[in-house]
C-alpha cells in the first residue's frame, strides 16, 4: 500500500504565517503537522509515500528528507492548483497498478485507528458528524450501511456525515481511469476538478465505499482551530516536565513543549504553549500560543497566540510609584 498526502496548498487562512511557511511545516504540540501524518501512517506499516507538493514545497521536500530518511519518498509538483481531483491525477504514474491507496490531507490530523481502516475489506472514507456539512464533501449512506452518494459542499445537505480527508482506496486503477477522463473533459465542481465527482462515479460503476468514522478531526487551516488542536495533543501527550529544558527564575505550568537550545528566563510558561528551538523568552507571561523558532519575546503578555518563526516581540518597560485608590489601565 502506498500513502499520498497532498501538502500543496498556499494556506492562505494562515497568513501571515504561510507567506513563508507551508501550512503543513507549522508546528503543533511541538511537531509539524505533516510530521503527526507520516508518523501515523509509518506506525501503521506504510513506508512509500507520495507528496504532492507546490507553494514552497522546496521546504517540504527538505523535512521530510532530513527527518525521514527511512521512507521511500517521491514528490509530484502542482504548479497551478486545480482540485485535489487534480492533484490525486498527477499521481497516477507513480500509483498505478498499486493493489490499495491511502490518501491523507497533509495539513488534517485525524484521530483513528489506521490499522483497523487498513483491515477493512472495501474502500473507505473516513467520516466525522458535522454541525454545518455545507463547507464539506458528505457522506450518504444506504439502508445497507455501504455509501450511496457522495456530493462536494451540497447547499442542502441530506446527511451530517463530512468527509475528513482519509481515504481508503481499492480501486486504484478505475480511480485514475475517470479522473483522467475528468481532466480530458473539463468536467469541474464549483470550478475545480473534484476527488468527490471521481469518488461518486467509481461508486456508480458498483465499487463498494463504508465509511470509518473517526474520533477526533483537527483541519489545521484557522488560527483557532490550530491552537485547538496544539492544546488537545498536548493534553494527550503531555511532555514530562523533567524532560523540559532548564529555564531560569521561569514558571512552567503543564502541557508544554519547548525546544532544544531556548533561553527562557523570568517568564511564567503554559499552559498549552509550544515553543520551537532557539527561542528566547524574557520577562514574558504566554498561554495557550505556539511560538516559532529562533523567535525572541521579551516584556511581553501572549495569549492565544501564533507567533512565526525569527520574529522578535519586545514590549513596553515602564516604571511606576502608585498611590492609595489608584486604577490604571494600560489597555
Amino acid at each position: 500500500m502506498k500513502a499520498i498526502v497532498p501538502v500543496a496548498g498556499a494556506g492562505t487562512n494562515l497568513r501571515p504565517h504561510t507567506y513563508t511557511q507551508p501550512k503543513p511545516l507549522i508546528p503543533v504540540a511541538g511537531k509539524p503537522i505533516v510530521g503527526f501524518i507520516i508518523d501515523q501512517l509509518l506506525e501503521a506499516g506504510i513506508d512509500e509515500f507520495v507528496f504532492i507538493i507546490g507553494y514552497l514545497g522546496e521546504k517540504i521536500k527538505l523535512y521530510v528528507d532530513e527527518n525521514y530518511p527511512q521512507i521511500k519518498a517521491d514528490y509530484v509538483q502542482q504548479e497551478t492548483r486545480m482540485g485535489l481531483g487534480h492533484a490525486i491525477w498527477m499521481t497516477r504514474h507513480l500509483v498505478r497498478d498499486t493493489s490499495e491507496l491511502i490518501i491523507m490531507l497533509g495539513d488534517t490530523i485525524v484521530d483513528v485507528d489506521l490499522k483497523v481502516l487498513f483491515a477493512t475489506e472495501h474502500s473507505c472514507l473516513g467520516t466525522k458528524k458535522v454541525s454545518d456539512p455545507r463547507k464539506f464533501g458528505v457522506v450518504e449512506l444506504g439502508p445497507d450501511g455501504f455509501v450511496k452518494r457522495v456530493i462536494e459542499k451540497p447547499s442542502i445537505p441530506k446527511s451530517n456525515l463530512a468527509m475528513v480527508g482519509l481515504y481508503k482506496i481499492k480501486e486504484v486503477d478505475a480511480l485514475m481511469e475517470i479522473l483522467d477522463e475528468h481532466i480530458a473533459n473539463e468536467q469541474r465542481t464549483h470550478g475545480e476538478f473534484q476527488l468527490t465527482d471521481a469518488l461518486m462515479q467509481l461508486i456508480e460503476q458498483g465499487a463498494l465505499f463504508v465509511p470509518c468514522e473517526v474520533n477526533n478531526w483537527f483541519d489545521c487551516g484557522r488560527k483557532d482551530i490550530l491552537l485547538e488542536t496544539n492544546a488537545t495533543l498536548l493534553d494527550r501527550n503531555p511532555p514530562p516536565v523533567n524532560s523540559l529544558p532548564e529555564t531560569k527564575n521561569t514558571i512552567i505550568i503543564p502541557p508544554v513543549s519547548i525546544g532544544e537550545n531556548c533561553n527562557i528566563c523570568n517568564s511564567i510558561i503554559g499552559p498549552h504553549v509550544s515553543i520551537g528551538s532557539n527561542a528566547t523568552i524574557d520577562a514574558a507571561i504566554i498561554s495557550d500560543s505556539i511560538i516559532g523558532s529562533y523567535s525572541t519575546i521579551t516584556r511581553f503578555v501572549l495569549h492565544h497566540s501564533v507567533v512565526g518563526q525569527d520574529a522578535a516581540i519586545r514590549g513596553m518597560q515602564r516604571k511606576l510609584n502608585i498611590g492609595d485608590n489608584t486604577e490604571i489601565d494600560l489597555g
